[in-house]
């Protein structure tokens, strides 16, 4: 797969949104589901009111309209993207991205409507093969389940990878991701080169029916979709699967360079045996520091950067930083995204842009930049205009990225 290209663009970007979303309707859905569910699924599909605006009215058909989500994304300057799940699969309680794992009781219904989910995307990646890499979803509840959709999404072109729940304090359904039980999912992630996902707005407890429990889900969603990354190194994942890949999307980027240098505080700490009262055994300490488990597993998917998010490139690395317009969400940069690249990056070099626009995401995922090229020659924002800088909101624009620091 061809992923180098010149060291700058002499004129237009090639951009690879890094976070979009989609999914099938309900109908399609149907058809993906196996037979046996169906007389199930349509009695749970009669009683379901969906709660999201953009998966109601016209406004739906962006997550599964191959012309349309084309129409949409070059319009704005993106040529390929790296599909997220968004719609609600059969036998969801809500939205794919944030609803809560699975109970045991629950399982098996679920487990059904994430196949069909992922199956319906093996074959909507399938339209534009060069242009989408599909992300299959799993859940943590069966292990062997688990593995048996990591090899079949690879078997069917899902080249993203995989994303996997973040599980809520409050969930005791399964262990916490760092149990080892899991090693046979890294394991498989691992020798298939299949990338894991972590993408906030998952791993929230519940916080009741109070009127101002939405207000603290929102107030609490950084912290538990930045949960994973200490999950992650600290509970050793990376030392036992060194060339596990592992990305953060739609999770911020400014708030990494501090947490890795407490980390690697604490590591230090650990070595010593002590912290304050809380003493450590210092052959159990990690061989490395956890800033460099980061620079060796780990990505960020920067999705609608704000200027101090893009600013964190530097001290996170420039090879690990990708950007995201979070196509067709609300809070997603589209159809501002050249606005948005401009508040973010203006006056950056254009061989760095070039890299986290294209080059990041085409080694990691797989897309051939050579391919894209003549796309981006058409609809890529032009090197001279992300160099302008912006100020103020795009009349209509909904982005956090046009009033965040």
């Amino acid at each position: 797969m061809a992923v180098s290209a010149p060291s700058a663009p002499d004129d237009r970007y090639t951009i690879i949104s890094a976070d979009c979303h989609g999914g099938g309707s309900s109908a399609q859905y149907r058809e993906y589901l196996d037979p046996k569910y169906r007389d199930e699924y349509d009695a749970w599909r009669g009683g379901y009111k969906n709660p999201f605006r953009d998966l109601q009215g016209d406004s739906r058909t962006r997550n599964w309209d191959d012309g349309r989500r084309w129409s949409d994304l070059e319009a704005d300057g993106q040529v390929a993207e790296v599909i997220f799940p968004n719609t609600v699969p059969p036998f969801f309680p809500t939205g794919i991205v944030i609803a809560r794992p699975p109970t045991a009781d629950e399982y098996e219904l679920r487990w059904a409507g994430i196949r069909a989910h992922n199956r319906w995307l093996a074959d909507f990646c399938a339209l534009a093969p060069d242009r989408r890499a599909g992300m299959a979803q799993l859940f943590l509840n069966d292990i062997d389940d688990a593995v048996a959709e990591i090899q079949w999404a690879k078997e069917h072109g899902l080249r993203a990878g995989v994303l996997i729940p973040n599980l809520p304090p409050d969930y005791s359904a399964t262990p916490p991701i760092y149990d080892p039980c899991y090693d046979p999912i890294w394991r498989a992630c691992e020798e298939l080169d299949m990338p894991v996902h972590s993408h906030a707005g998952t791993g929230l407890p519940d916080y009741g029916t109070y009127p101002f429990a939405q207000a603290l889900w929102v107030i609490e969603t950084p912290y538990f979709a930045h949960r994973p990354l200490w999950f992650m190194i600290m509970g050793g994942i990376f030392e036992r699967f060194p060339r596990l890949k592992f990305v953060m999307t739609e999770s911020g980027a400014s708030w990494i360079p501090t947490q890795l240098r407490q980390l690697d505080g604490l590591h230090m700490a650990m070595q010593m045996g002590r912290t304050g009262e809380v003493g450590f055994d210092p052959a159990s300490t990690l061989p490395m520091a956890p800033s460099a488990y980061f620079e060796r597993n780990c990505w960020v998917g920067a999705s609608f950067p704000s200027p101090s998010d893009g600013k964190s490139r530097l001290k996170i690395g420039n090879h690990k930083f990708m950007w995201g317009s979070d196509y067709p969400h609300h809070e997603g940069a589209t159809p501002f995204s050249k606005e948005s690249l401009r508040r973010a990056f203006a006056g950056v070099n254009p061989a760095e842009l070039h890299q986290i626009f294209a080059v990041n995401a085409a080694e990691l995922y797989g897309f051939d930049l050579e391919k894209l090229a003549p796309l981006a020659a058409v609809h890529g924002p032009t090197v001279a205009e992300i160099n302008e800088p912006y100020e103020g909101v795009p009349k209509g624009a909904t982005s956090p990225c046009f009033y965040q620091p």
